[in-house]
């Protein structure tokens, strides 16, 4: 009797939304860290580093022209609570836009999908920018007197949100980015502004209205807030809405994987 089954090789590739197994996504993880880190001086370390050294220089910078920031009395743990949640959301939802990009040739493959290649990449960028945090962050505290008090599930809520945040308006710039390459370029461009309107640098609090109710659209600006509460006891940024943040980044990554998964044989033939 004769074989009818297809052969591995000449099964159609479809379109469906599928994980695959935690191996392709651990190798995934592998090859991203072999290219991203293995061919930098120094990996990992420089992307502690990096951080770390924006934070110090900042700091001095700012000590020089002001007495007091606006929260506490120590300069780098009050801009580091800015910085660290804003590299957090940028980080995450940079990796994840370029998802499809960096691993084209390998979706040809049948067991690797663009969601395997998404999960990696948002694995391998949290892990790192929790990393750096810790280390940054614990390590101001361990230097400074800092007179903050530190709240594990408001600072656990304040990441959470940073990086649904990430992913969700990742997801939906790696279909604009994959259908239509100058997109990088466009959002380059018109998210230059954020680090200066999100409250990494000054509290929004303190902005008049009406600019102040504007800037508070902004869920990354909830994000940095959340944070800032999460070590001054003192501070109660009363316009926080967690559900907000959740709810655009819940749309914004349901939006992109609904057009990840209609157009992902088109994505392919690109």
């Amino acid at each position: 009797m004769t074989d009818t089954a297809p052969s591995p090789e000449l099964r159609p590739v479809t379109s469906r939304l599928r994980f695959g197994t935690p191996r392709t996504v651990a190798a995934l993880i592998l090859r991203e860290m072999s290219s991203t880190y293995g061919r930098t001086p120094g990996g990992y370390i420089w992307t502690i580093l990096e951080p770390a050294l924006g934070v110090a220089l900042l700091s001095v910078v700012f000590s020089l022209a002001l007495r007091n920031p606006q929260l506490g009395s120590n300069f780098p743990i009050y801009y580091a609570t800015g910085l660290m949640p804003f590299y957090m959301y940028q980080t995450v939802s940079t990796n994840v836009a370029q998802s499809i990009n960096y691993s084209r040739a390998l979706l040809a493959y049948p067991r690797v999908t663009f969601a395997d290649a998404i999960l990696a990449r948002l694995i391998l960028a949290v892990i790192t920018q929790l990393l750096v945090s810790a280390l940054v962050l614990g390590g101001i505290v361990m230097i400074f007197e800092t007179r903050t008090v530190f709240e594990v599930p408001q600072m656990l809520l304040a990441y959470s949100m940073a990086i649904c945040l990430g992913a969700g308006v990742g997801v939906t710039n790696c279909f604009l980015m994959a259908v239509f390459p100058v997109w990088q370029s466009a959002w380059s461009i018109l998210t230059r502004p954020l680090i200066l309107i999100s409250g990494v640098f000054f509290l929004l609090d303190t902005v008049p209205s009406p600019y102040r109710e504007w800037l508070f659209w902004n869920p990354i600006a909830h994000v940095i807030s959340a944070t800032r509460g999460a070590f001054y006891h003192s501070y109660d940024a009363v316009y926080v809405s967690p559900v907000y943040v959740f709810t655009i980044s819940g749309v914004a990554a349901f939006m992109g994987m609904m057009f990840l998964r209609r157009y992902n044989r088109d994505i392919r033939e690109l």
